[in-house]
């Protein structure tokens, strides 16, 4: 039955994800869109798990929500052909930036949010 919720949810990733590609169009630059969805999928990811021990136990929250909407919502294919494109266009300190930033963001995202005292 989990597949349902892991369908469900990943479906609703994508179309969030799809929403923020138009809304932050990719031209030339740093890739924001790419960026905010990784981001806020990290945060989305971090605050079920540090909420999980607190609320009711569900057979439907963790498939539905990690594996579904954030799957869905993350967009490491994309972040790699990105990165790929800047380096093929020779936008290294883009490239750098966005590699960087990017996955440190997302693990303080982690850090923060699991290190919150209810």
């Amino acid at each position: 039955m989990n597949w349902i919720f892991v369908f469900i949810g990943g479906g609703l990733g994508s179309l969030a994800r799809f929403g923020m590609s138009k809304a932050l169009p990719y031209k030339q630059g740093f890739p924001w869109a790419t960026f905010w969805s990784n981001l806020l999928a990290c945060v989305v990811f971090a605050l079920v798990l540090y909420f999980s021990p607190k609320i009711a136990k569900t057979d439907w929250l963790h498939p539905f929500l990690l594996a579904g909407f954030c799957g869905g919502f993350s967009t490491f294919s994309t972040f790699s052909f990105e990165n790929f494109q800047l380096l093929s266009n020779g936008h290294y300190s883009i490239f750098a930036l966005n590699v960087l930033v990017s996955i440190v963001a997302g693990i303080a995202v982690f850090a923060l949010v699991l290190r919150l005292n209810p």
